[in-house]
Order: C-alpha cells, then structure tokens, then sequence
C-alpha cells in the first residue's frame, strides 16, 4: 500500500513535542500527574456509541460509560454493573438488582430509571439489541435500583444480549438515554472510571479523559472488560495522529505512549525499540467487508451484488492491509473460520478466486448501464483504505464504473447513514469497507451486519431478505451445537444468493506500547483502565 511520504514524521511528531513541553511550562500542575498518550488512528468524531458503530466512539465508551453485564478474556459474561439477577420459572420475567454505590460523574446516584431508556435506545438500533427487543413485551423500573425486563417469548440468552462487547450496552443518564436513538446525544456524563474532558476536546486533533474520584470498582480481578476497572492513571490524551508513519515515529520516541495499529510494514522499525513491547492483543483476529448499499440503484439488484462477489480476490484484499502471511487468512466462513459455526455451505465458484467474465456477465444480466458506482475511501485509515484502493482496481476490471471519493474515516462513518440516491444527491454512496471483530462476529446473536429485516432500521447498507432474518431468528432458541450448525449453514446458503456484504479474509494486528506501561490488557477495544505507567 502507498504510504503518504515526507508529510510529517518531523512534522507532527515535532507539534506533539512542542505540545508536551508547552504543557510543562505552562501547567505543571497537569505535569506532576501521571498521564498516559495515545496516538489514534482515527478521529473521535461522534461521542455517541449508540449512534455509531465506529470503533473509536466504542473506545470512547468503555472510558466513560460501565455496562450492565462484560464478556471476559474468554467472552464469558460476568456482572458489572448489576448485583444480582434472576429468571422466573417460566423464563418470562427477568429480575435484576443493582449494585450499591454507583454514582454519575456529576455526584448524582445511578438508578434503575437510568437503565431502562438506556436498554430501549441501545435495542432500537443495535443488532443484539433489535434481536433482544423482538421478545421483550416491557422494560420496567421496580426500585431505585431494581428492573425487570418482561418477555413476550423465551429469550434464554438475555444476559449474553445485555453483556455483548460487540456492541456494548452502555448505560446513560435517563435524560441522555430518552434521546430519539436516531439522533446522537451530545452530553457525555457517565459512571465509569474516567470522565471525559469536553472543554479539551479538539476535534480532529485531541482529545482527554481524567480519573474519575468518585469511581466504586468492582473487586474481581480485571478480565477482558469485566472486573475491576482500576484507573491506574491521572489523567489520558489522545491524539489524533492520521499519519501511520508519523504515529510510529512518534512512539519510538516516546511522545505517545501506546499506539494500538501500527502498520504492519512498520512494525520492525518498533520491534527493533527494545523500549516498545510489540504483541497481538486482540487473540481472534479481524473480519474485512465490502458493504454495498441495498437501497440505490444499481446496487440494490441481486445480479450485480453477485457480479461483485465474482470479481473480489481476498489474496489481493490480504495482501495489500497486512502484506504479511503469517497474519493473514483466506475465510468465507460468515461466522468466521476457525470458529465452532465455521462452514463452506453455499460456497460458489467465486470462491476460488476471481472471474471477470462472470462479474461482466451478471452485469449485463442486471441491466447495468455504466451508471457510477460511489465508493468512499478513508484515506487515512491504512487498513479500510486499503481495501477500497484493491476495490476500485478489481471492480474497474469486471466493468464497473468505479468513482472513488476520498474522505476521512470520521466523514465516511457520518456519511454512511445517509440513505439519498448518489445519483441524486452528494452525501450518498454504493459501497464502503470496514472490519469487525472475528470473536464478535462467529456469534449469529451478536453479529451486527448480518440482520436483514426489511423495516431500514439495521446497519448501513440496510439489506432486505425476510427470508434470511427468518432463519437468523431460528438460532436464538436452537439448544445444541448441531441444531445450530445446521441454522447456520442454511443461513450461509442463502447469504451467498442474496449477498448482504462480502466478506474478505481474516487476518491478525499488532499493538505497541512503550516497556515502562504494566497491565495492558488482551481485548478487541483498546480499554485504558488496568494500565500504569512507571
């Protein structure tokens, strides 16, 4: 992949510097508290985890915000925010109780009323949310610090619903949580370990966090995201730094402290730092997708979302994100490879690589005309960029009229909610990329791109097969691995007729962080608490 040269390594490397002895100079005060820095490798433009499903808004969650229920380092489902619970006899009512002490960051106490519109907006728009809510016949606060949520049909997964890392039930002041979920909140008052500085946000450049003094602390030991979230640190700065060379630089000179996706072409440069520690620390590795818009023309015709499907080659996709073999897998498994729901059924020639005479086909099939196809390219994000670069090459040669729009990553993620036709309007697009988390995604329940109701309200790109969310729905009361494997294989059969993405490989990142940090933990999200600098 090209990689932008000469802007920068000094450059920005040189500001941060500037910045930091600014700060010494100028506040010694911020100075003498221990403060950890994080280079970002995109831009915190939303502030809403809810709203977005942005990688960087969730990162942003996990500081300010606590959850009712974590997955551990084995997406096991533990307590967090919640004492105690139970189920009636008949699996119909489920009772929750809170734990004592737990205060917003502006001292006011958290209570069952807080949870309740936080459970609706997290089910109107999040997919384990939408599956939950489908059974759910009411959500009621029964004490300050009591609920119950009350099915209208079994739902035996509920806690695993409401304790889903993939797209976390974050638990927002009931003024906050009564926003209309299709709208984003603005106000950024939480409970968790550290409170969000709102007047030092500089967005497109900075953003901090302090440690939240009034934070109760579970005190189980720290586990992927449950247990005791200990603040270890005064005070957190993240910079924005768009620039993958600049960022590692930066690192290797210890101006920032952790920087969580290096590009990989760099990574002997901090490898050779015997003051960086270079480790995988998301164990399952990442999924990248192309997601084409189902409600425009042309993309919303079957045949050319096939004559897609024909014309992609993961080698190439692998090869130009990661470059690196070790790190890189071949997988059309929709529920990930390697995972116990890991399956070929439905698998087509295409699978064998690409063939543009059958991509030119099904186009002509289709009826295409020529017409543009937009397609959004982050520039800055090394990773999704790189898969709209090989995109734009693959789809031209199959007979696309390919118009590759560059924008940064903060842009595309606003701009794919957009729903206008691009052939009628500037904000709408045809096809974007992104990753999701291969653990999250080998989870029918919790996979987030997969739902395909046909009422708009799933994730961008808004597929339409009632057939398909039939058989997704199915999974949710199967009891045995082979009763699911065989749900799943159906729904991988028709996945691939109607295609509501195309799936692009697996592969595996590195992190980096400097030696004198302890308690880096192993997650999908980059969570800050547990961390402490020497």
């Amino acid at each position: 992949m090209k990689r932008a040269s000469g802007r920068g390594v000094l450059g920005i490397g040189s500001v941060i510097l500037t910045a930091l002895v600014t700060t010494a100079l100028g506040a010694p005060s911020v100075q003498a508290q221990s403060t950890l820095r994080v280079a970002a490798e995109s831009d915190l433009k939303s502030l809403d985890p809810i709203w977005t499903t942005a990688a960087i808004t969730a990162s942003h969650g996990f500081m300010i915000y606590d959850q009712l229920f974590a997955e551990d380092s084995k997406f096991e489902v533990k307590p967090q925010m919640v004492e105690r619970w139970q189920s009636s006899p008949d699996g119909l009512v489920w009772s929750f109780t809170l734990r004592p002490g737990l205060k917003w960051h502006d001292g006011t106490p958290v209570t069952s009323k807080d949870v309740v519109p936080s459970i609706n907006r997290w089910g109107a728009r999040i997919a384990s949310g939408q599956l939950l809510m489908t059974r759910v016949r009411e959500v009621v606060a029964t004490g300050e610090r009591t609920f119950e949520i009350r099915l209208k049909d079994k739902f035996p997964a509920v806690v695993d619903m409401l304790g889903a890392s993939a797209q976390p039930l974050f638990v927002m002041r009931e003024a906050d949580a009564l926003t209309d979920p299709f709208k984003q909140v603005a106000e950024t008052v939480g409970s968790g370990p550290f409170i969000f500085l709102k007047d030092e946000w500089v967005p497109g450049s900075k953003w901090v966090y302090r440690k939240n003094p009034n934070w109760a602390p579970r005190s189980e030991t720290p586990d992927g995201y449950t247990g005791a979230k200990l603040a270890k640190v005064d005070r957190v700065e993240v910079t924005y730094i768009p620039d993958g060379s600049t960022a590692v630089q930066a690192l290797n000179a210890g101006e920032v402290d952790v920087y969580q996706f290096p590009p990989n072409d760099l990574l002997p440069i901090l490898e050779r730092n015997p003051d960086i520690v270079v480790r995988i620390t998301n164990k399952s590795g990442y999924v990248p997708i192309l997601r084409p818009n189902h409600l425009v023309h042309p993309t919303n015709n079957v045949k050319v979302r096939q004559a897609l499907l024909w014309a992609v080659d993961q080698n190439a996709y692998l090869a130009a994100m990661i470059g690196n073999r070790s790190m890189e897998l071949r997988c059309w498994a929709v529920f990930t490879c390697g995972s116990p729901l890991d399956s070929k059924a439905g698998l087509g020639g295409w699978a064998n690589g690409p063939n543009v005479e059958r991509a030119q086909q099904l186009l002509r099939e289709a009826g295409y005309k020529n017409e543009p196809i937009v397609l959004m390219n982050p520039t800055e994000n090394q990773i999704i960029s790189a898969m709209a670069v090989v995109s734009s090459q693959l789809l031209k040669k199959a007979g696309f009229n390919i118009d590759m729009q560059n924008m940064d990553w903060g842009t595309l993620v606003t701009r794919r909610s957009v729903k206008d036709d691009p052939a009628k309007s500037k904000s709408g697009w045809h096809i974007f990329h992104t990753w999701g988390t291969a653990s999250y995604l080998a989870n029918p329940l919790l996979h987030n791109t997969i739902p395909t109701p046909c009422d708009g309200k799933n994730w961008f790109g808004w597929p339409c097969d009632e057939t398909l969310e039939k058989i997704r729905q199915e999974y949710i009361l199967a009891s045995s691995l082979p009763q699911r494997k065989e749900i799943t294989e159906r729904f991988q059969t028709r996945f691939y007729e109607v295609v509501p993405y195309i799936p692009l490989g697996q592969y595996y990142t590195k992190s980096a962080f400097r030696k004198n940090l302890s308690g880096v933990l192993d997650n999908a999200h980059l969570v800050l608490w547990n961390i402490e600098k020497k």
